[in-house]
């Protein structure tokens, strides 16, 4: 893998001078947010959360989380750049879509666990970093990764979103860190386990709008579709009307959806694959559609999948 700090990555900002910031005196470390003092006073800070935090922000922020980044301890902070990607978020008191934005970048900032670190950057006391990076508007997200910047975003993003740049950047950054749980995910299958399927089904659809590649809320929402679709039905007898009669199509896509749910994938696309290949025209699209659901249910990483994909492309052409 080639090396973040001499490799330009896509997002570079060439143009940027960083120089500028470099004082002749020795930086002192970055400092790390500390929670406001208890009425608040002098700072305009929420009580209990961090310089520049708003309300809902994450406790149990630690240094290696979430950073005040001024223009005296700039050096400092590039230099860890070298080592750990951070993302500067640039915000002001009273700047309202700041206050949206920020909780949602502390958060994920804990959520990840110290593979990036938030920096903050008060662009009402911090000018010459807010004129260096070229903020026209804020909130403005810019990151530093190996000492260069990165290309960022302007505005407020929805989680998701939020989510896919932080991969990107750690990805540009050459950082492999487990994915953090999701709970907004969580939440979805909770309501999914207990049969709560209008729950689950809005929780996924909110999910896709601000991820619309989410493997995992696709699946899900494929799921709430076949617990729909057998509804109370007896497995039992769905399968002896399958077998007593090949040719009714229902009964053959229900028969496959009871196969999925008792652990037979493998047999539910073998049926559907069949039937493919007996049908024509609205039916037989209607089959593959079924079929492409259930792939979706099993999720695009499943073996039995990539097999029984390679058997419908043969049955189809």
């Amino acid at each position: 893998m080639s090396d973040p700090r001499t490799t330009p990555s896509i997002f570079t900002r060439g143009a940027v001078d960083l120089s500028a910031l470099r004082p002749s005196t020795p930086a002192k470390p970055a400092a790390p947010s500390r929670p406001a003092a208890p009425d608040g006073a002098g700072s305009g800070a929420v009580p209990g959360t961090v310089p520049g935090a708003v309300p809902g922000a994450i406790p149990g922020v630690t240094p290696d989380t979430i950073i005040d980044v001024t223009e005296a301890d700039f050096q400092a902070v590039l230099e860890r750049s070298l080592t750990t990607p951070i993302l500067l978020d640039f915000w002001a008191d009273w700047c309202e879509p700041c206050k949206k934005l920020s909780p949602v970048l502390e958060k994920l900032a804990v959520e990840y666990g110290g593979s990036w670190i938030l920096g903050k950057v008060n662009v009402d006391t911090n000018p010459r970093l807010a004129q260096v990076f070229r903020v026209q508007g804020i909130p403005q997200v810019t990151a530093l990764i190996g000492g260069q910047p990165v290309e960022g975003f302007s505005g407020v993003l929805a989680e998701g979103q939020v989510r896919q740049y932080i991969d990107a950047v750690l990805k540009a950054a050459g950082v492999s860190v487990a994915t953090p749980e999701d709970p907004r995910l969580d939440a979805a299958d909770d309501a999914l386990m207990t049969g709560d399927l209008d729950a689950a089904e809005a929780a996924y659809r909110k999910i896709l709008a601000e991820s619309p590649t989410d493997a995992a809320a696709e699946s899900g929402l494929a799921q709430v579709e076949l617990y729909r679709r057998i509804g109370g039905a007896d497995p039992s007898e769905v399968l002896a009307k399958a077998e007593a009669d090949p040719a009714d199509i229902e009964a053959q896509r229900l028969a496959a959806d009871i196969e999925v749910l008792s652990g037979q994938a493998e047999q539910a696309y073998a049926r559907l694959i069949a039937l493919v290949k007996a049908t024509s025209g609205d039916d037989r699209d209607a089959v593959r559609k079924h079929l492409l659901s259930l792939f979706t249910v099993a999720g695009p990483d499943d073996p039995a999948v990539a097999g029984a994909r390679r058997a419908l492309a043969r049955a189809l052409f």
